[in-house]
C-alpha cells in the first residue's frame, strides 16, 4: 500500500471527461493496482479512481493511469506533503455473519437458485486478491462467478468486479460472468451491477431454507 498526499489537479478521459482542480488530496495505490484519489470527506467513496488492471507510469511532475479500456487519469503533482508505503500481506478476508454463511452454503447446495441449468464448481474459489463466494459452469459450460451478501450495496459490487478482474486472467476460465445475489439490493447497486454486466438476483432466505411465508396466498 502507498499513501501520497499531495496537491495535485486530476483529468479523468475515458467514457466521459472530468477535471478536480487544484486542491490537497489523498491518493492510495494498492497492491492489486487500484489507485484511488480522496479528498478529507465524503466518507470511503474516493472522487476518482481506476481499478485494476492498469498501468502506473510515475513521471517527474505527474502519473498516468491506462486500463485495457482506453481510459486515463493523469495526476498532476504540485507539491508532495507525505509518501508512505507499507507492505501489509495478504488480508485473511470480511468474516461473514451466520445468516450470510449459511444463506452462501444453502445456494451452493441449491445453485439453480440462482439461475437455471447453474452447477456449483467449488465454494470459495481463491483469487490473489481473496475468494469469490461460488464459481459455478452454465448450462453452457461457461464460468460464473458468484457473490452473496445479506444485504446488497455498492461496495459488494465492487468486490465482485475486482474478482471478476482476476478470474478473467486464467485462460482456463475466461470469459467469466458475474452474478451479485443477496436478500436486498439497493437500487444504486442493481444500476452499477447492470452497468458492468453483472447480473444480480435477489433471493429469499427462508425459502431456500423450505420455511414458507407467513403472507397469504390465493394458491
Amino acid at each position: 500500500m502507498r499513501l501520497l498526499i499531495a496537491r495535485c489537479t486530476v483529468d479523468y478521459d475515458g467514457r466521459l471527461t472530468a477535471h478536480l482542480p487544484s486542491a490537497v488530496r489523498l491518493i492510495m495505490v494498492k497492491a492489486d493496482g487500484c489507485v484511488a484519489i480522496h479528498a478529507d470527506g465524503g466518507a470511503y467513496k474516493p472522487l476518482n479512481w481506476m481499478n485494476a488492471p492498469n498501468r502506473l507510469i510515475e513521471h517527474d511532475d505527474h502519473w498516468t493511469v491506462t486500463n485495457p479500456k482506453g481510459e486515463q487519469l493523469t495526476i498532476t503533482i504540485e507539491e508532495v506533503l507525505s509518501d508512505l508505503s507499507e507492505e501489509m500481506g495478504v488480508d485473511p478476508g470480511l468474516q461473514k455473519d451466520g445468516v450470510e454463511a449459511h444463506l452462501q452454503e444453502l445456494l451452493a447446495a441449491n445453485p439453480e437458485s440462482i439461475g437455471e441449468g447453474l452447477r456449483l464448481v467449488r465454494r470459495e474459489y481463491p483469487t490473489d486478491i481473496g475468494p469469490v463466494d461460488l464459481l459455478c459452469r452454465d448450462a453452457d459450460g461457461g464460468a460464473v462467478a458468484v457473490e452473496v451478501k445479506r444485504r446488497g450495496e455498492i461496495d459488494g459490487v465492487e468486490q465482485l468486479t475486482r474478482y471478476l478482474d482476476f478470474l478473467n486472467r486464467d485462460p482456463t476460465l475466461r470469459p467469466v460472468r458475474g452474478v451479485f445475489v443477496a436478500q436486498e439490493i439497493k437500487p444504486q447497486a442493481k444500476v452499477l451491477a447492470t452497468d458492468r454486466d453483472i447480473g444480480w438476483v435477489v433471493v429469499d432466505y427462508n425459502e431456500l431454507r423450505g420455511i414458507e411465508s407467513n403472507e397469504l396466498r390465493l394458491f
